[in-house]
């Protein structure tokens, strides 16, 4: 594509500089700037894209993109290297709509469900691709814990739950060039608010519930409501496909008046007992939920596969996704029946242990307390918790996550949880602080045990018949990251391998 045809891509951009070249990838990093690379200079979080102009230049770039408000300092750069340039209003939009573009706009070939919410997006995103596959649709799935086709995983993301726009395009472009007919991506706030998410076009979006999250990037729960809302307003901007626009909403939740506000398509409201979808007679037997769900499909009775009510709400947005989808409701609840879990959200690991042990990936305060409670209401032993705190993140979850544990586990370990660059050891002290705020003892009620695999292993040797323990915060993920490096840990693997030794032994 010719540098020159990107500007009916971008709307409201112009073209600078006397050659116009072929373009065929889009970059953010100056240091992929390379032949056929237009390099998008887009204003970072904690540094700025076009303070790396030069370098893209001097990799080879053959176009670059820059914000309008910002070209005037750069135009005396460009205009010395002779560097074609694109200057657009905003150039994180136009990362995505380039990115699009480049891979032939792969989200017009597909049908695709976005899943945002505070909590339980993984396992809902999880859940609706699995009911799909079940009834025979081909999907490909972009979450947190994992992105496939069918069961083949597609590449790693990273750091973040959604991609940047280039990585996203080119997974949804091998998702359609693999026959699939449908995607499903997990929509984080970052990603809507950061225009990772634009150009997906989206037929069906579902919300999960929202509380207070990542406020030191969004600074208020008005402007992270305003992001997760992007999904649903997005929904009446998408192209048609043949399917009616659709969003899924909780009607128990708050959130409930403002998306359903901010939403200009068919609207279909889920909750426990007033909905459009909504359960009947729903009860608890062990480890599994079941109940009759009344829907405009019809009534069928449920099985959940997965305890809590948080997953009961989970199958009723499924319920609600799929009947968007063209599923009929034998379908639907035998796909939510045959469901194993998403990886690393309320996954038990069993080797044959006389106690009960779940990895899960609840980190920050609300989240945690569900599951703990949920495991009190399901033990009769002690509830030992092991969590740690994300670095680079809001600081005050981290006494509220310690005075969760007070309130609700026997014991607790603090250790490690992806300190990145700050210290290790603060952030433990700063979990600590609010245990003992909460009248609890070290040595006695807590122990500070900062390398994650050996807090495992020494909650593991503690527990004994009928007690729980709980490996929060990391869930699916195999590392633990230092501001010097990062070491091997996947809780699952560490927790069977303590497990089968101490078995044997």
């Amino acid at each position: 594509m010719r540098l020159s045809e990107l500007l009916t891509e971008v709307p409201g951009s112009a073209v600078s500089g006397g050659a116009d070249p072929e373009v065929t990838t889009a970059v953010y990093d100056s240091r992929s700037a390379g032949s056929g690379a237009i390099f998008v200079a887009v204003p970072g979080l904690k540094a700025d894209g076009h303070d790396y102009l030069r370098q893209a230049v001097s990799q080879g770039a053959a176009a670059v993109a820059v914000q309008a408000d910002r070209e005037t300092k750069w135009r005396e750069l460009l205009s010395q290297t002779g560097t074609p340039s694109l200057i657009a209003p905003d150039t994180r939009a136009a990362l995505a709509q380039i990115a699009a573009a480049l891979c032939g706009h792969p989200a017009r070939r597909l049908r695709v469900i976005g899943v945002t919410g505070t909590d339980g997006k993984t396992s809902l995103a999880h859940l609706v691709d699995h009911v799909l596959r079940s009834g025979g649709e081909p999907t490909g799935l972009i979450s947190t814990a994992e992105c496939r086709i069918g069961e083949r995983s597609l590449a790693d993301t990273g750091r973040f739950t959604t991609p940047e726009a280039p990585e996203l395009q080119a997974m949804l472009r091998e998702i359609a060039d693999a026959g699939c007919r449908w995607a499903i991506i997990e929509a984080t706030s970052h990603g809507l608010a950061l225009h990772r998410l634009d150009e997906c076009q989206f037929d069906i979006g579902v919300v999960t519930c929202v509380g207070a999250d990542h406020m030191d990037f969004h600074g208020t729960g008005e402007a992270y409501l305003a992001a997760k809302g992007r999904l649903f307003e997005m929904l009446g901007e998408s192209v048609q496909k043949g399917i009616e626009k659709t969003a899924i909403l909780n009607a128990d939740d708050p959130s409930f008046a403002y998306f359903k506000s901010v939403s200009r398509v068919k609207t279909v409201r889920y909750g426990l007992s007033d909905g459009d979808i909504s359960t009947v007679a729903l009860r608890e037997e062990g480890w599994t939920s079941r109940f009759v769900v009344q829907s405009p499909g019809g009534e069928r009775e449920i099985t959940v596969p997965k305890p809590g009510q948080f997953n009961v709400y989970n199958a009723l947005a499924a319920t609600g996704v799929c009947l968007a989808a063209g599923l009929d409701m034998d379908g639907i609840a035998a796909g939510i029946a045959s469901w194993s879990g998403a990886p690393g959200r309320m996954e038990f690991i069993d080797e044959g242990q006389p106690f009960t042990v779940v990895v899960d990936f609840a980190h920050a305060p609300d989240a945690l307390r569900r599951v703990l409670q949920l495991l009190r209401s399901r033990s009769h032993g002690r509830l030992i918790a092991v969590f740690g705190s994300i670095g680079e993140r809001e600081r005050d979850r981290r006494p509220a996550m310690g005075r969760v544990a007070a309130e609700t586990a026997d014991f607790t370990i603090v250790t490690d949880d992806n300190p990145y660059t700050e210290d290790r050891e603060t952030i433990l002290r700063e979990i600590a602080a609010g245990l003992t705020a909460a009248g609890k003892r070290e040595g006695h009620d807590f122990a500070i045990i900062p390398d994650r695999r050996e807090a495992i292993a020494h909650a593991l040797g503690m527990a004994v018949d009928e007690d729980a323990v709980l490996l929060a915060g990391k869930g699916h993920e195999p590392d633990v990251h230092l501001a010097d490096g990062a070491y091997a840990c996947d809780d699952r693997e560490v927790a069977r391998r303590v497990l089968r030794e101490a078995l044997r032994a």
